[in-house]
């Protein structure tokens, strides 16, 4: 297939996917005057309407990136996008160099007090999900300032090498030390140092009762439910432990400096 008919019956399925992303009833045959010319009329429920290919419509279909909706009260057939398409759909808007990385990632901009505006993956935090959570009153459970404290440790905490390795080490095994150094302390950057003070201070700063559900969920990416397990805690109770260990963690962070 030559490249110009890849692109443009992609552009045709993304159209299709992104219409289908709330969802969609196929028009009634009789309503519909264009059936002939092989297309089809899908009608969302804001009244908007689309014409589409129906060779389209099957190649999306079968290859499912849209799937069928249970039928509404008016009998219509409904469909919407599925998983998979919106992940096509999201790789095919992102850049081709790095299209399927960027397919499993909500890459956002942030700004680091030491580093300055950084990238940060939004699906690897464990704060993004409870971050878009909002109260009965309306209000999001965690304000903006306590997401950015828990970024902030765990950009220290990785910066300090303090993340366990989960791969095999194929360094060479070394059995000196090299004259001059005193220890292992002198094997870590200045940077690396800084990092692992700062991250020292804040769990200080925290104090005992809080700094472990605030490294588990932070730091070592622990799902709620599995901290719950492993502390024995009632349900649902981690999840407001984490919020005062955040409270208490920007405080430290907002605290001037000495």
């Amino acid at each position: 297939m030559p490249a110009a008919e890849t692109r443009a019956a992609r552009k045709a399925l993304a159209g299709l996917i992104g219409f289908l992303a709330r969802g969609a009833e196929i028009e009634a045959a009789g309503q519909s005057a264009v059936s002939a010319q092989g297309k089809l009329a899908l009608v969302r429920g804001d009244g908007v309407r689309r014409l589409v290919e129906a060779t389209v419509f099957s190649v999306a279909l079968r290859r499912g990136l849209i799937a069928e909706c249970p039928r509404s009260d008016s009998g219509e057939r409904g469909y919407m996008s599925a998983p998979e398409g919106r992940a096509a759909l999201k790789r095919w808007l992102c850049d081709p160099e790095h299209a399927f990385q960027n397919q499993h990632r909500e890459l956002s901009a942030r700004t680091d007090p030491d580093h300055g505006r950084m990238m940060v993956n939004d699906c690897e935090s464990p704060l993004a999900a409870l971050a878009r959570i909002k109260g009965r009153g309306g209000a999001l459970f965690l304000s903006a300032d306590l997401v950015e404290a828990g970024e902030r440790l765990r950009a220290d905490f990785t910066r300090g090498q303090l993340t366990p390795s989960v791969t095999q080490n194929w360094e060479p095994l070394r059995t000196g030390r090299p004259s001059g150094v005193a220890g292992g302390i002198g094997e870590f950057t200045d940077a690396a140092l800084s990092a692992r003070q700062r991250v020292e201070a804040a769990i200080t700063a925290v104090g005992p009762e809080l700094s472990g559900v605030l490294l588990d969920a932070c730091c070592f990416l622990k799902l709620l439910s599995e901290i719950e397990r492993e502390r024995q805690w009632p349900a649902r109770s981690a999840k407001l432990m984490l919020r005062t260990a955040l409270a208490a963690l920007a405080r430290h962070y907002a605290a001037p400096k000495r």
